[in-house]
């Protein structure tokens, strides 16, 4: 399993907005789905991968829904 992940996200929809791409390291938590949680420098961008790559998207506040990435690119570890 990759140390870290870049997930690359479509830009906003009915526009010409480029991609968003985030970086995500392990937190140590395991999601709902028994899997290894992601996130991102700030926390708020929080993903639960599979070893197969599947995403699933955590919710790290009230009324937030977060959007799912198109790609997850598994990345080497950081300092590397």
């Amino acid at each position: 399993m990759a140390r870290r992940f870049a997930l690359t996200f479509p830009g906003e929809p009915g526009g010409h907005a480029k991609q968003d791409v985030v970086v995500v390291e392990p937190t140590g938590a395991t999601g709902p789905g028994g899997h290894p949680v992601y996130a991102d420098a700030s926390g708020i961008v929080r993903a639960e991968i599979s070893d197969r790559g599947e995403v699933r998207m955590l919710a790290t506040g009230g009324h937030q829904t977060p959007r799912t990435p198109m790609h997850a690119e598994p990345l080497p570890p950081s300092g590397d």
